[in-house]
């Protein structure tokens, strides 16, 4: 499994005193208020304070301390070591856990692989087929049979799919 995971993306500095705005790739915002180091391209960063603000985090992160240097962090990734990571209710499931997984139907015959997964009202997953088209569905219970993330293996019934999917052209 991956040893990080991603739980922000930095969108722009904030201010002149090298905060970063960060759009949060979590369920729970307030997560951040607990975090005392994160990552960045690698590199780890002490987390000096957090708060909400519009739905989005303003962080200010150890050696960075002016705007100059908050510009520098744009467009990158916040990650936590997934020992620091939220503990999932059941049938919760971390995006880095399910992109790879293996796709098939009840009758075991396989989908694809999921490449991408769109958080949204519901996530959306997009799956390269195993004759090579893309197709998206939304996550729905009466869609997932099971997901075993430690064999990566997610089976779907069809008969939902089919009423669900959406192929690219």
């Amino acid at each position: 499994m991956i040893e990080r995971l991603k739980v922000g993306l930095i969108v722009k500095p904030q201010g002149i005193n090298g905060e970063v705005k960060v759009q949060p790739l979590t369920d729970n915002i307030a997560r951040f208020k607990k975090l005392n180091k994160v990552y960045l391209d690698g590199v780890i960063y002490k987390v000096v304070n957090a708060k909400i603000a519009d739905g989005f985090v303003i962080v200010k992160l150890s050696g960075v301390e002016d705007r100059n240097s908050a510009e520098l962090l744009r467009s990158k990734y916040i990650e936590v070591d997934r020992v620091d990571a939220d503990q999932l209710e059941e049938g919760r499931y971390f995006i880095a856990d399910i992109v790879g997984c293996s796709v098939e139907f009840e009758d075991g015959i396989k989908l694809g692989e999921v490449l991408d997964i769109t958080t949204a009202n519901t996530d959306i997953f997009t799956v390269k087929t195993i004759s090579n088209k893309t197709v998206r569905f939304p996550f729905l219970k009466d869609l997932v049979i099971s997901v075993n993330v430690e064999e990566k293996v997610i089976v779907l019934l069809r008969k939902r799919y089919l009423e669900v999917c959406c192929y690219e052209d």
